[in-house]
């Protein structure tokens, strides 16, 4: 029998509903929106009034917004997003009682592949065009420099997509792990930097820390995460969030290696010529390199 992950994991996140209704929003209603996403979901755990504050609009263009999601009313979404602070926190065990594996060692494996599959297909077409296209413009631009740094999983991933950058584009490089290195490579950050971070549910405070440090000083941040969205959102130009939905009580990184592939082809059709031409140069010394 195939498991499936809890009701409420699979539930759209309120993140993912007011991106998702950015264009049927009134310009007050995205004023609401844009606030609540850029510090969620803090902001949205606030008064009506507070709310209203930041966004610069009315008390009633929120209470209209929260509608607009299918909530009856501002009690009813700030419920869901208190639910949501219990999922983003949520670590291994406490989600083991509700997704004990089950069945032979081929049966789990044919259960996680299903899964998997549904949740990278979802996860993707899930993403706005307009965020993938506005990650891949400040990627391929040859002008930036490109840094990609995780957390303690996330991790693989930036070494993942830093290794398809560096046969992509020039100015490319992985966040030393050393804190004395790590602090030469961040001295000189500025307006010519790109930040490509990664960090999923039981959110780092130093992939966030290096969110806000970089964001001040003038930087571009590209945001991997999860639907509940770490608090590095604040922080960032584009934020690109996959499920990580599972059978098994794991969060999976299946769909965050998949963008980072598709982001790294969307790199390669934006620059073209220039990249295959590296790519060539790339071959011919990692010919040496396998030979020796």
């Amino acid at each position: 029998m195939t498991t499936h992950a809890p009701p409420d994991e699979q539930r759209p996140t309120v993140a993912e509903q007011t991106r998702n209704s950015m264009q049927e929003f009134s310009s007050a209603e995205r004023k609401v929106a844009r606030a609540l996403l850029a510090e969620y979901p803090g902001a949205g755990l606030d008064t009506v009034a507070h709310l209203a504050e930041r966004a610069g609009v009315s008390a009633p263009t929120v209470l209209r917004f929260g509608r607009r999601l299918g909530y009856q009313g501002f009690p009813e979404l700030q419920a869901a997003l208190r639910d949501e602070l219990a999922r983003r926190t949520s670590g291994p065990l406490a989600r083991f009682e509700t997704r004990r594996p089950a069945g032979s060692a081929s049966e789990l494996v044919r259960r996680e592949a299903e899964e998997r599959g549904r949740v990278i297909a979802a996860s993707l077409t899930a993403i706005t065009p307009y965020e993938i296209d506005a990650a891949v413009a400040l990627v391929a631009d040859k002008s930036r420099r490109v840094t990609c740094a995780g957390g303690r999983f996330s991790q693989v991933l930036a070494q993942y997509l830093e290794l398809y950058l560096q046969q992509l584009r020039p100015k490319t490089r992985l966040l030393d792990s050393s804190p004395s290195r790590r602090v030469g490579q961040l001295v000189d950050v500025g307006r010519g930097d790109v930040f490509v971070l990664f960090d999923y549910r039981r959110y780092q405070r130093d992939i966030v820390a290096l969110a806000e440090q970089v964001h001040c000083r003038g930087a571009s941040v590209v945001l991997f995460t999860d639907p509940w969205l770490s608090p590095a959102a604040a922080y960032a130009d584009v934020v690109l969030p996959t499920s990580v939905d599972s059978p098994s009580p794991f969060d999976s990184l299946a769909a965050g290696f998949v963008l980072c592939e598709a982001l790294a082809a969307g790199v390669l059709a934006v620059r073209g010529e220039a990249a295959t031409k590296r790519m060539r140069h790339w071959d011919e010394f990692d010919s040496l390199e396998l030979l020796s």
